[in-house]
């Protein structure tokens, strides 16, 4: 028989487990936090088990994580990890060092069937919704690529994959993540991104962790033409949920908006988007587009971006510039895949 994955338990189901082969439930306590919290990998070291224990545990469960095949490291600092998940597929997680943080953004599935017209990961088609192992497993292989001194502190559900698509095996990863026993993340650190998928955003509310939604069309003709899940779900539909999602959490949601030269870029815009969002506790992420092969969409100029900006600022939105980070290693917002043809020039002035 196959041995169940130790890395898709929750603490509870491990618990049950090891009640369930004839151990005292307490040992699953101990084995999180050797596994989880320490990152130990021999079990000889877990010096609180008997000597037979020690050599049970590896029979009981399989320890295995997804392999490591490559680590692009970018000239700003960031890491792409390229992970096999089996039958040829692999999928990308991102490590985003910043001043006062460290974030790794993980990925939920292998390609995406959301299309968003934008995204580099959606022409790769859904392939595959990854188990809860294969999404912790990602931030356990990330940490160990990490110096001493180094932590994870944040996680945002924002690589390939629509998160809201794969819910069970998300939230599963995020309960397992945040485990006092374990890596003990905290759930305000945690970030799920949809681009839109409106009966399942309660489900983020309950979980306790902080919502982002890709908007990126002041309208629903703008936004369904780059993001067909309007079509199914249009703006005030997904305004609406937000907006309960605010009153249930006390918490803001993020507004991600794309810019895309010529669609959704104008000063027009900036004041269409400012009026869309301010009945939504909120603050906008504007993200300049990062391009890469057969988008079909252009960068707008820097002095565009820049005006957006300040239009939005002088409107009283409260809105930031996602800061352009691993565009030359296919690793920014928008860029993910495993299947890159060439990449983008390397950009130190971001």
């Amino acid at each position: 028989m196959e041995k169940p994955k130790f890395f898709n338990h929750t603490l509870a189901e491990l618990t049950t487990a090891i009640k369930g082969l004839g151990k005292e439930g307490f040992r699953a306590q101990q084995l999180y936090r050797w596994v989880h919290q320490l990152g130990v990998q021999d079990f000889d070291k877990m010096t609180n088990f008997s000597k037979e224990f020690r050599k049970e545990v590896p029979e009981m469960f399989d320890f295995c994580l997804p392999e490591i095949l490559k680590v692009h490291k970018s000239v700003d600092g960031t890491t792409k990890i390229l992970f096999n998940v089996g039958a040829g597929k692999s999928v990308e997680a991102v490590l985003i060092p910043s001043t006062d943080r460290l974030t790794i953004c993980l990925s939920s599935e292998v390609g995406c069937n959301m299309a968003c017209k934008f995204c580099y990961t959606g022409k790769q088609k859904l392939q595959r919704k990854l188990e809860t192992w294969e999404i912790v497993g990602q931030f356990v292989q990330a940490a160990r690529l990490l110096e001493p001194g180094q932590r994870i502190s944040n996680i945002v559900f924002m690589g390939m994959g629509e998160p809201l698509d794969n819910p069970d095996a998300v939230f599963k990863s995020i309960e397992i993540l945040h485990s006092e026993w374990g890596l003990n993340v905290s759930r305000k650190r945690v970030t799920v991104s949809t681009s839109g998928i409106v009966p399942l955003i309660p489900r983020v509310t309950e979980a306790g962790v902080r919502l982002a939604v890709s908007l990126n069309g002041v309208n629903d003709k703008i936004r369904s033409e780059v993001m067909p899940i309007n079509k199914r779900w249009p703006l005030e539909q997904l305004l609406q949920a937000c907006r309960e999602h605010c009153e249930a959490t006390g918490d803001k949601v993020t507004f991600e908006y794309v810019l895309l030269k010529g669609v959704t870029d104008s000063l027009q815009d900036a004041r269409d988007l400012h009026d869309l969002t301010r009945t939504v506790p909120c603050k906008i992420n504007i993200i300049p587009f990062n391009e890469h092969p057969e988008s079909g969409f252009t960068r707008p100029a820097e002095q565009d971006i820049v005006r957006f900006q300040n239009e939005l600022i002088r409107l009283g939105s409260h809105v930031l510039r996602r800061k352009t980070m691993g565009r030359d290693i296919y690793a920014a917002c928008g860029q993910l895949t495993t299947a890159v043809k060439k990449s983008p020039e390397p950009q130190l002035t971001l």
